[in-house]
């Protein structure tokens, strides 16, 4: 039994806390201009709402009894001294009242019921939006339906409320307080833009049957003026008015199709994606859609532009016109050629590929494909020290490998010492590791950075022993090669094991004696003369023969040893 007290106790208690969650407070202001006859039934009205904490009555300039009904009634009374408009009077009674839900009702309305003024809180005080706006049967809706209407449905078509010019409105205090209210007629829908644009919850209720005190064709012109000036304004604010019209449309187009192309350029050189190759086609794509994108809304620009221009109305108008709509593409292209100039500035001209760096990455187009490859991204590469026990080793991203034509696993002589290439760590794709005497010898220092396009020039005339690609299994071979910045004239060279070509390289080739290494020792030394007649030269392991043949011409940016600067081959059965 005395558990089943106790769960009572608790649910009692839960009930209380719940019930005794303070509600939201409520102001309701009532902006009134000489309207005696109805202002005290209004206030009494609202009065008889029991959570109304506050009543306030601005008496916009009145002339007649309007403030002293309204006194008598039980409102809070705030007068202007002279008539500025009803949204004036909405902004007095907003920044002298306390309410976190605040309400705009008329001060004219006949026949007002407590139920409609419920309706119109209810959904605030219930979490169910943050503005509420009315509809409701009336006699006569001429400024909405001639004016406010045909204008929302051109510039904010998302807004589908039947009577946007309800005139009654409830809403939160944090919303209002970031919206600036209109002085006069246009502060109702500027209210209905501001929420839609912000994104604030709207709901329009029905509160049934209501009406005004009937204004005259003069009073509603004015209202109907400061409508349509409240829309339009909001329309501008808001980017509903710019460029609208065709010629408009062409100009963004235009200048969307000149921002994709400059964005290609900056994926090209300046955004890193792994693989390197995503960047390079996504930069490619981007422009290629841009440049297509742009020319055709050019060619519509300037036909519409050229019919414009040669109206005879008024010529320099048109032309002012003319730069002022167009200023935005022409500042786009203006910024899009502003980067292909530096792109082409730094363009660099070799034999056998084309290589444009910027101050970021290098793209390289190569006339003659490489590996079945014709164009890449690579570099700047940050120089840092070596590991830890890795004093042999240099760690070297795949795309400066690329540049230097070096492969892992070769090494490289710098001041005597040899060092062994490996791939960087993981997320150092950009990092060189060289160890302390390497960089000293090569005068780089840690947080150096060094782009694509001088990589060789660092490392020219440096010695290195890669290994050849070979399709047999029966034998490797490793081949000497000296650095160099630029292609020059060049030969190809065949090898053959048994007859059956194994494998190739290139390099510059000049006359001289070069040594060949079988097994760790040395071989023999050829001799390379232009002038002679002998192009292959052999190397025998027993029953197998191995020929190595000097074949066409090509262009290369790496140069065999002669005798004194290193090995040509080294073969290992």
């Amino acid at each position: 039994m005395s558990w089943i007290i106790l769960l009572l106790v608790l649910i009692i208690a839960s009930v209380r806390t719940m019930n005794s969650k303070k509600p939201m407070s409520v102001s309701v202001i009532i902006p009134a201009y000489n309207e005696e006859k109805t202002v005290a039934n209004v206030v009494g009205v609202v009065k008889s709402l029991n959570y109304v904490d506050e009543i306030i009555v601005v008496n916009d300039g009145s002339v007649d009894g309007t403030e002293q009904k309204a006194l008598e009634a039980g409102a809070t009374v705030l007068s202007h001294v002279k008539n500025q408009g009803k949204g004036a009077a909405i902004k007095t009674g907003f920044k002298n009242s306390k309410g976190e839900i605040v309400l705009f009702l008329d001060a004219d309305l006949h026949k007002l019921m407590p139920k409609q003024v419920d309706k119109m809180i209810k959904p605030i005080l219930n979490g169910e939006s943050d503005v509420v706006k009315t509809k409701f049967k009336r006699e006569a809706g001429r400024v909405t339906e001639l004016t406010a209407k045909p204008l929302l449905n051109f510039f904010f078509p998302e807004i589908k409320f039947e009577q946007p010019l309800s005139g009654q409105f409830a809403a939160k205090r944090s919303f209002l307080k970031n919206i600036e209210l209109e002085d006069d007629y246009g502060v109702d829908v500027g209210i209905v833009l501001d929420a839609d644009v912000m994104g604030a919850r709207v709901k329009e209720v029905d509160i049934g049957n209501i009406s005004h005190t009937m204004s005259s064709l003069y009073e509603l012109n004015i209202v109907a003026t400061e409508v349509v000036r409240t829309i339009v304004d909001r329309a501008n604010i808001y980017g509903r008015i710019t460029m609208i019209d065709s010629l408009g449309r062409y100009i963004r187009m235009g200048v969307l199709g000149l921002s994709l192309t400059t964005l290609g350029f900056f994926f090209l050189f300046f955004i890193r994606i792994r693989p390197s190759y995503l960047a390079l086609y996504l930069g490619f794509a981007i422009i290629i859609i841009g440049i297509i994108m742009a020319a055709y809304y050019i060619v519509k620009i300037l036909r519409a532009s050229i019919k414009t221009i040669l109206r005879p109305d008024s010529k320099s108008r048109n032309l002012r016109s003319f730069f002022y709509m167009h200023s935005p593409l022409i500042v786009s292209a203006l910024i899009m050629f502003a980067v292909l100039f530096t792109m082409l500035g730094s363009v660099h001209v070799d034999e056998g590929k084309i290589s444009i760096e910027p101050a970021a990455r290098n793209v390289i187009f190569w006339k003659q494909p490489v590996e079945n490859q014709t164009i890449d991204i690579r570099g700047p590469y940050t120089v840092d020290s070596a590991i830890e026990n890795e004093s042999s080793i240099i760690r070297m991203p795949e795309d400066a490998m690329k540049t230097l034509e070096l492969n892992y696993g070769d090494s490289i002589i710098i001041g005597d010492e040899s060092y062994a290439l490996r791939p960087p760590i993981d997320g150092e794709d950009s990092i060189m590791r060289i160890p302390y005497d390497a960089r000293t010898t090569m005068g780089l220092n840690v947080g150096d950075v060094i782009s694509d396009g001088e990589l060789r020039n660092l490392f020219k005339d440096i010695y290195a022993e890669k290994k050849i690609s070979l399709n047999t299994s029966n034998i490797t071979a490793t081949e000497g090669t000296i650095i160099k910045n630029t292609a020059k004239d060049a030969k190809i060279i065949n090898l053959y094991l048994n007859n059956k070509k194994i494998g190739s390289t290139s390099g510059i080739l000049k006359d001289g004696n070069y040594r060949i290494y079988v097994d760790g020792y040395l071989y023999k030394i050829i001799t390379i003369d232009k002038d002679a007649n002998q192009k292959t030269f052999l190397v025998t392991d027993g029953d197998d023969v191995i020929k190595i043949e000097v074949a066409g011409d090509v262009k290369s940016s790496n140069e065999f040893p002669t005798s004194d600067n290193g090995i040509l081959f080294y073969f290992n059965f």
